[in-house]
């Protein structure tokens, strides 16, 4: 993930900072496939219910559910570029079904299908292009589109909006396993901004919140890198 100069600080808590932001890289760098990943196996398993429930609802949701559906395979099976650009078999590829069917479920999923293949290739302009477009209220893929999206920030160096997006996919998970690395993220993002107040909140959540996880069985000393200044 990317570092950003902030005010001076101390030597030794310079030090713990500068330790904390090349963790945080190098995991995300280390595990980037599984992150992205993880949003796959969510997206391909709730993607695959959507053309059954397609069956409920109106044609254009059927006809887009249908359209998309191929892609869908390409992109589980790791041929981003397919997935993308489309095959010689009628699939036209999720870029181009993103406008197709923008005012369908399907089409939103498209943009998110985009975002992630994008990322995947490393191309992060234009995964952020698509996953900005992405939303959602349920309790399983947006959280983790945010997720994905945060990081996408936080590789372009726009750390603040990475910072803000990964409290934001944190508040929406509210659950054990991605709130805490995403307040973590977010923590470790406001103190390279130099805003020590809001990582320390959210330091203190993870602490309160989810201690049993394993950033909440490893955020004591943050907090007292922050509160011993």
């Amino acid at each position: 993930m990317a570092k950003k100069a902030v005010k001076p600080a101390p030597q030794q808590d310079q030090k713990g900072l500068e330790e904390a932001l090349t963790k945080s890289e190098q995991f995300f760098e280390n595990n980037k496939k599984t992150i992205f990943g993880c949003l796959i196996a969510i997206i391909v398993i709730i993607a695959g219910g959507m053309l059954y429930n397609a069956k409920v609802v109106q044609p254009r949701q059927i006809k887009a559910a249908e359209a998309i559906f191929p892609g869908e395979s390409y992109f589980a099976n790791g041929d981003y570029q397919t997935a993308l650009n489309g095959d010689a078999y009628g699939f036209e590829g999720f870029e181009e079904l993103t406008s197709q069917y923008q005012s369908t479920k399907a089409g939103k999923l498209a943009n998110l299908y985009a975002g992630l293949c994008y990322a995947q290739l490393d191309s992060m302009e234009l995964a952020e292009k698509y996953l900005s477009k992405f939303s959602g209220n349920d309790q399983m893929v947006s959280p983790a589109a945010l997720g994905a999206l945060a990081n996408v920030y936080a590789s372009l160096d726009k750390v603040s909006k990475a910072a803000a997006t990964f409290e934001k996919a944190a508040k929406k998970a509210d659950n054990n396993l991605l709130s805490p690395y995403y307040y973590l993220q977010a923590g470790i993002m406001y103190e390279s901004l130099g805003k020590n107040a809001q990582a320390l909140k959210l330091y203190k959540t993870i602490k309160a919140k989810y201690p049993e996880s394993n950033e909440g069985q490893e955020i004591e000393k943050y907090i007292t890198r922050l509160t011993s200044k």
